[in-house]
């Protein structure tokens, strides 16, 4: 996607939150803007994570790639929260919600990252930090080569424990939207935790192998997830 098309993304969106849409697309989300109290930055934000991918595909260190979940995922968590809402007795602070939400955005693009490394490296992109991969005698031609060794799998299970780090930060969060929100919340959750188990029932093979949760499997999770959704405690996981 080029810059310039970005740009015109950018300044629609400012044209959205003035009541100026273009079109039927841009009418429907300027009828959200008016009727929750969205913020214009996260949507910014996210236009910019775009332009990152236009630019940038390594990533120094673990700093540089949270900002990248940030701006791809991060918004998305932050965007639906206005929407969704924020049980009226919640236990936690507005801001602990917010920042859940946003955990929950980093989880699950971390584990896209892990799940999609193969795919990922075939168009010459490496979306992990390269000073840990160092920390494990990995470079960027061992991704290329698409070999599991050991350290390959060491390196693997640090990535997908940050991953889980994560999700089980967002667990309190997502325990205090409001109730008709939250089902979907912990779906989601659960499932993309799943992929990381599916990871490790490949071996670490993320590099030839696309891990993925069966649908029997996702159906399954559905009633641990609003078993999950009724409950305002926080849950956190072992």
């Amino acid at each position: 996607m080029s810059s310039e098309v970005l740009d015109r993304w950018e300044q629609r969106l400012e044209d959205i939150f003035e009541g100026r849409p273009y079109d039927m697309l841009d009418a429907a989300l300027t009828h959200t803007v008016f009727n929750f109290p969205l913020d214009i930055k996260p949507f910014r934000d996210m236009i910019e994570g775009m332009r990152m991918d236009t630019q940038k595909c390594r990533y120094h260190n673990f700093q540089e790639l949270y900002l990248y979940c940030y701006y791809v995922a991060g918004t998305v968590g932050l965007m639906s929260v206005p929407i969704m809402g924020i049980a009226p007795d919640s236990r936690i602070s507005t801001q602990s919600t917010y920042d859940s939400a946003l955990y929950l955005g980093i989880g699950n693009q971390l584990t896209s990252i892990l799940r999609d490394v193969g795919e990922d490296a075939m168009r010459g992109r490496v979306y992990l930090p390269q000073d840990e991969l160092a920390q494990f005698g990995l470079c960027d031609n061992d991704v290329f080569s698409r070999k599991v060794t050991d350290q390959w799998r060491a390196f693997m299970k640090k990535q997908i424990k940050r991953a889980r780090f994560y999700f089980n930060v967002a667990e309190e969060g997502a325990s205090q939207l409001d109730k008709a929100s939250r089902w979907p919340v912990w779906s989601s959750l659960l499932i993309y935790r799943n992929i990381l188990d599916a990871i490790e029932d490949n071996d670490y093979d993320n590099l030839t192998k696309r891990a993925y949760v069966k649908r029997a499997k996702k159906l399954l999770m559905l009633p641990l997830a609003y078993t999950r959704s009724l409950s305002t405690h926080n849950l956190m996981s072992q």
